[in-house]
């Protein structure tokens, strides 16, 4: 999608601005050792126009200086024309929170301090990492999925700033039974919960997308009954295409239309590949139409170059 190294791709349709705008992680770093973090915006999805850096930790946070990873955001509409954005990041294995009037920000350290900074209570093991920030769209509420190893889910308060409760959704102890990692990423369509997640580790050829469909945003239900993971594994590495690394991925759904994207990283092409598990270090952003089977289950990404 854009030129360069960058990972973790949180993707936006503005309805102040009719724009669409992406938010990666800048990649390119042993140890994902970046500070700052741009945007891009585009009125197709095939052109983009860089933003420039809208956040960096060594200027724009009090507690944190390195370590900006996966970024996720949502416009907030309060009242008919005033919009605020509110961007959750990832620094230093803790998750903050910044807040700005445009998509492009400035955007502002909303608290100078993390939102969240430690496991929920009784979670041994995991990281406080990879949020993403998801509406209601029966309730209005707002909630935070969040965790690495583990899976928990927090609901927002009316501010954007403050936790009003966390419950867990995946248990360390469960991450293999649902082959749960890291980049949770869940959206509503036709009145069903669908989360997303990656699968290992994001160094691994083999990292990848699989997910399940609940009548709860809080909780893994499905007709009465505990709702199980899908067979299919939605994005996955090609090998014949040179394609490896595939997840972290965000969704985009098309104003006013059953036309969705996925939008992902992967290991750089080429030669990204032959470093190893540093091909973790070199990834690109990439977007592919994504489609649905009649019964609502989400068909395998045929990944393009």
């Amino acid at each position: 999608m854009i030129p360069g190294l960058f990972a973790d791709p949180e993707i936006m349709y503005s309805e102040k601005t009719g724009k669409y705008y992406l938010y990666p992680t800048t990649d390119g770093k042993e140890g994902w050792q970046n500070h700052d973090a741009k945007a891009y915006s585009s009125d197709d999805l095939k052109n983009w126009t860089d933003e420039g850096v809208i956040f960096d930790l060594e200027k724009d946070c009090a507690w944190a200086n390195k370590c900006l990873w996966a970024p996720c955001i949502i416009e907030h509409k309060k009242g008919k024309r005033k919009f605020k954005y509110y961007y959750y990041f990832t620094a230093e294995g803790k998750i903050g929170v910044a807040e700005a009037d445009n998509p492009t920000g400035p955007f502002r350290d909303a608290l100078g301090k993390p939102l969240l900074d430690s496991r929920p209570e009784g979670m041994k093991g995991g990281q406080v990492i990879d949020p993403d920030v998801f509406q209601d769209p029966k309730t209005g509420r707002y909630y935070l999925y969040w965790g690495n190893g583990f899976l928990a889910v927090s609901e927002l308060g009316k501010d954007m700033k403050s936790i009003v409760s966390t419950k867990v959704l995946i248990d360390r102890k469960d991450k293999a039974r649902y082959n749960y990692n890291e980049g949770t990423y869940v959206f509503e369509r036709n009145g069903l919960y669908y989360f997303m997640w990656s699968e290992n580790d994001t160094r691994s050829a083999n990292y990848r997308v699989r997910y399940l469909i609940s009548d709860s945003p809080t909780e893994f239900t499905r007709g009465g009954k505990p709702a199980r993971q899908e067979r299919t594994v939605v994005l996955s590495q090609n090998p014949a295409k040179g394609i490896f690394g595939t997840g972290h991925h965000s969704i985009l759904r098309l104003p006013d239309s059953d036309d969705w994207r996925i939008v992902y990283h992967r290991f750089a092409r080429p030669e990204a590949i032959k470093l190893g598990w540093s091909a973790g270090y070199n990834r690109e952003v990439c977007i592919d139409k994504m489609e649905f089977n009649a019964d609502g289950t989400i068909k395998a990404i045929d990944t393009t170059l």
